[in-house]
């Protein structure tokens, strides 16, 4: 994998609560940002998709299953 080193300016206090939620420094910090942002179109698909795909269970079915 190829990286790239960069230089950003971000408000400290921005990146103290993100370091702060994740627990990390400030590199892993900015690639789970990246990963996050990367995702999003991910995300915004899944949730377009909310009501329109049916899932229905027989929950008797599946408690027979079990035996």
């Amino acid at each position: 994998m190829k990286q790239a080193k960069i230089t950003v300016h971000v408000p400290q206090d921005l990146l103290a609560q993100a370091q702060k939620t994740t627990g990390r420094g400030i590199t892993e910090t900015v690639r789970q940002g990246l990963r996050l942002v990367a995702a999003g179109d991910t995300y915004r698909r899944v949730a377009g998709l909310r009501g329109a795909v049916k899932f229905s269970l027989d929950m008797k079915r599946l408690r027979e299953d079990r035996r």
